[in-house]
């Protein structure tokens, strides 16, 4: 039986097993998914080596950066933004190849183009500076977004720190993205440091987490009467991909 897997931290309420695993019943497939909760990325190679079984795995917080130095094959994608969500495991009789990709891509593309569509001469801000973060900014950049980073450590030209974040910012980007982890499960309580109250109904607030459904930042921007999504959508459409990458 072909195993496939998430690696990351605080998997416990993960979305992929349920749903890899029903697909698999579905189509018949002789395999199962599950959740490998590493301390730390140095486990990776023991991971492998004990699990024969493993031919893909997908990779979230905090390890999506930090796989590289494993992959034998990378692809344009992943060099481009910094991040590796979806690896294929060959295993062959002279050893182990393994292949990276980055599936959020078109999770973020597909999910983000037709909203696109609909704004108007409007940046956008991306909450945080991490993997997730290079991802968005790879597909606003395609699709010809202006957009910055607000971070809390801020280090370049196209950063801005929370603090900094006033009125004329907020009214000059009506789509606020936030790629941080802040506000994900376990830490359901916590979420970036925008001032909410100048958010309006233009605002669109878009969220990567998925668990929970809706986070406080998605409940504050609610609240002004912003639109509001969830990284659910996102994740279903990487998933697929990831699947046509095991698959073929």
């Amino acid at each position: 039986m072909d195993i496939y897997g998430l690696i990351g931290k605080y998997l416990e309420h993960s979305f992929s097993p349920a749903y890899f695993n029903k697909k698999f019943k579905e189509m018949g497939v002789d395999a199962e998914y599950r959740i490998y909760d590493l301390d730390n990325i140095e486990e990776f190679p023991d991971l492998i080596a004990n699990n024969p079984d493993i031919v893909g795995l997908n990779v979230t917080i905090p390890y999506k950066r930090s796989l590289g130095v494993y992959m034998d094959f990378i692809e344009e994608k992943v060099n481009i933004t910094g991040s590796i969500n979806t690896i294929k495991i060959v295993r062959k009789n002279n050893g182990i190849n393994f292949s990276a990709y980055n599936t959020d891509v078109v999770g973020f593309e597909e999910t983000i183009r037709p909203i696109i569509s609909r704004m108007r001469n409007s940046n956008a801000l991306i909450l945080g500076t991490g993997g997730s973060a290079n991802t968005v900014a790879f597909v606003l950049r395609k699709l010809g977004v202006l957009f910055s980073y607000v971070t809390r450590n801020p280090s370049k030209l196209m950063h801005t720190h929370y603090s900094w974040v006033n009125e004329k910012i907020i009214n000059e980007n009506l789509l606020i993205i936030n790629t941080s982890p802040m506000g994900m499960y376990p830490d359901n309580n916590l979420f970036p440091d925008i001032p909410y109250e100048l958010l309006t109904d233009k605002h669109i607030l878009y969220d990567l987490i998925y668990n929970p459904a809706e986070t406080v930042f998605l409940k504050k921007g609610h609240e002004q009467g912003a639109t509001c999504i969830n990284g659910q959508r996102m994740l279903e459409i990487q998933a697929e991909a990831s699947w046509k990458i095991w698959s073929k």
